[in-house]
């Protein structure tokens, strides 16, 4: 589904961000990006969003490159990326977006099933408008609601339980467990949450712009919680500084 090619990313005159990132990622899966602040994470998300464009390197999407490509039309093309602060939208309400994401019109029905798998009871949310008013929790849910709605082939989230309470958190977890589900898409997500790398497939850590590890959950997870030495093993002590919670 998707391949990565020697993916670096320079901003000018500062040090390379991402150095020669190479990964490949199967349809159905759910990958899980961690690693320590200023690792590379987000920026590799954003990349591959289309967010921002590689300095070089090359991503094969469904066999097509699109390194060129902008993010909406990666969007197009069944990429979807959920911000770690998603954005607000005043005069635009939850159905409105939905709808948008749907691209067709649908029903209140219909939006309000969307609203549903993300938590929300849709008739004290379908009509309201994506302004302040709503809380960090709620604004995420609705735009995985979004996503959803969108039947991407490839959703990226960067970093989704930033900002919201425990009861959110709980809610989204059982979220990316139910999409998961769909073994057509695939799943990234940049997280430094123990149970979110819990529901993951595979794993991979990146330390200063490099992947230093990566493989199945079962065995990658433990490494990352339970070195028993990490004062002799780079590779743990690194990874550990991300401070998994």
């Amino acid at each position: 589904m998707l391949k990565l090619e020697n993916i670096s990313f320079e901003v000018e005159n500062e040090k390379e961000i991402l150095k020669d990132v190479n990964f490949t990622i199967e349809k159905g899966k759910f990958i899980a990006i961690t690693g320590p602040n200023g690792g590379g994470k987000s920026t590799l998300a954003r990349i591959i969003s289309g967010v921002v464009k590689p300095t070089r390197g090359k991503i094969i999407f469904n066999g097509e490159d699109i390194t060129d490509l902008s993010i909406t039309e990666r969007a197009q093309k069944g990429i979807s990326f959920g911000f770690q602060q998603p954005v607000r939208f005043k005069g635009i309400t939850v159905n409105d977006i939905i709808n948008i994401a749907a691209g067709e019109n649908i029903t209140a029905l219909e939006a309000s099933h969307y609203l549903s798998e993300v938590g929300l009871c849709a008739k004290d949310y379908i009509n309201r408008e994506l302004s302040d008013k709503l809380s960090g929790g709620e604004i995420k849910r609705i735009e995985i609601a979004t996503i959803i709605a969108r039947n991407s082939s490839l959703s990226i989230f960067d970093e989704p339980e930033a900002g919201i309470d425990l009861w959110s958190f709980n809610h989204l977890i059982e979220v990316f467990r139910k999409m998961h589900k769909n073994k057509d898409a695939s799943i990234i997500i940049i997280s430094h949450q123990e149970r979110i790398l819990d529901v993951a497939d595979e794993i991979i850590a990146m330390v200063d712009g490099t992947i230093i590890i990566r493989g199945a959950k079962e065995s990658v997870l433990p490494e990352l919680l339970h070195c028993e030495s990490p004062e002799n093993c780079m590779n743990c002590h690194d990874i550990l500084e991300a401070k998994i919670i």
